[in-house]
């Protein structure tokens, strides 16, 4: 970012950013990734799998919105080396210095729990929702967008007043 011309910046992040990564094919991503290569039907069903189970029943998703994100990964053919990267990513928790904002979904695929959490995380922001799933920007995008908007001008805040200004700006 920093060759961009930012000197700083956030992010936001949910399945890797988030640590998400034991969750899909943790065992023999390769066998599965020929499959979703190969085939447009297999992938479309497994993929569609992975929406019915990893999403808020009470949130459905659009299914021109659903198969717009399968098409992406037919078209781009990028399946295959997306459930391999949940095999080869680094198992465990690694400590982040950042300022941390955590938004939690009820049908998410894992769950954060806030004490732990904090011993390893400068966590800023924690939020709970009634809704959502794996998917949340797709199911309720109002909520995370909300949230991380919330959580950046927080830091925003925090950021003037330690320069002994205040901000004017309201979520």
């Amino acid at each position: 970012m920093h060759r961009l011309g930012y000197e700083r910046y956030g992010a936001q992040g949910g399945d890797f950013g988030s640590g998400v990564s034991q969750a899909l094919q943790a065992a023999t991503p390769q066998t599965i990734g020929y499959t979703l290569a190969d085939s447009p039907v297999g992938q479309l069903a497994w993929i569609a799998e992975r929406f019915a189970q990893w999403t808020d029943p009470r949130s459905p998703i659009d299914d021109d919105r659903m198969l717009t994100d399968i098409s992406l990964y037919w078209l781009t053919a990028t399946a295959a080396s997306s459930a391999r990267l949940h095999r080869e990513t680094t198992r465990g928790v690694t400590p982040c210095p950042v300022p941390l904002g955590v938004a939690v979904f009820p049908r998410d695929i894992t769950q954060s729990v806030r004490p732990p959490a904090e011993r390893l995380y400068d966590i800023r922001h924690w939020s709970e929702f009634d809704r959502g799933g794996h998917f949340a920007a797709m199911e309720v995008p109002e909520l995370p967008a909300e949230d991380i908007r919330t959580f950046f001008l927080g830091m925003l805040d925090d950021q003037l007043v330690d320069q002994g200004r205040s901000v004017g700006i309201s979520p």
